[in-house]
């Protein structure tokens, strides 16, 4: 895995951040609204809803963004693709599945 990857993905992770930000400051605008009467509403879901599957989504992409800098930080250390607890090569097929795989299999399956 080189640093393009990570780089492209780290690219990838801050715009779904954006939109998941301009999704929440939408939503903020329709709970202002003392019109908006959504959760007697049958039809679809509701503000409360809709801000919790954001919030989720939000917190997911923040979480792996962070794994995607130490995941960088670990190529410019020249440790990427290391197990931190055994020291052992990660196999380059489970970093192409997950680039900021932190252990071998074995050593994240203890």
């Amino acid at each position: 895995m080189n640093r393009t990857v990570l780089t492209e993905r780290l690219r990838s992770v801050d715009d779904q951040l954006a939109r998941l930000d301009a999704d929440a400051a939408s939503l903020r605008a329709d709970r202002g609204d003392a019109t908006a009467d959504d959760e007697h509403d049958p039809e679809g879901s509701t503000l409360s809803g809709e801000w919790q599957r954001v919030e989720a989504l939000r917190d997911a992409a923040v979480r792996e963004r962070a794994a995607v800098i130490d995941a960088l930080e670990r190529v410019d250390a020249g440790t990427y693709g290391s197990c931190i607890r055994c020291g052992q090569p990660i196999p380059a097929a489970r970093l192409e599945v997950m680039p900021t795989a932190t252990m071998c299999v074995p050593c994240a399956s203890a």
